[in-house]
């Protein structure tokens, strides 16, 4: 099951944006790039999406299950999440070695750091 079609970062133009004007974090096996969008009277809810590149594998197979225990893991952590950021998490090359546990504890860190949840 996916993130809920509010929450997915999917135009192009959106991760241009997120590329070139926003932060960054990083951690041993992922790269957080996230841009805060200009407060409104209304909040917008907070978008993202999971880049992954062949250089990971080769095998969709791989690359596929590394992203369902991302979205598993940002599903935990939606409900801590401020809203108005779009979010773009970058997967390096050193995450086939990972597990559920360690991108929990990986992406709560860089969204620590990235200021988009507040630390206990």
């Amino acid at each position: 099951m996916g993130l809920p079609s509010l929450n997915r970062l999917k135009k192009r133009s959106d991760f241009q944006a997120v590329y070139q004007q926003g932060i960054r974090r990083y951690s041993r096996h992922l790269i957080l790039r996230a841009l805060p969008l200009a407060p409104s009277v209304q909040p917008v809810s907070t978008r993202i999406g999971i880049s992954i590149s062949r250089k990971v594998s080769k095998k969709a197979v791989v690359r596929n299950r590394i992203k369902r225990q991302i979205r598993a893991v940002l599903r935990c952590l939606f409900p801590q999440i401020s809203p108005n950021w779009l979010i773009v998490i970058v997967v390096k090359s050193e995450a086939t070695e990972c597990n559920y546990e360690h991108f929990l504890r990986e992406l709560k860190e860089l969204f620590i750091q990235a200021e988009i949840i507040y630390g206990n």
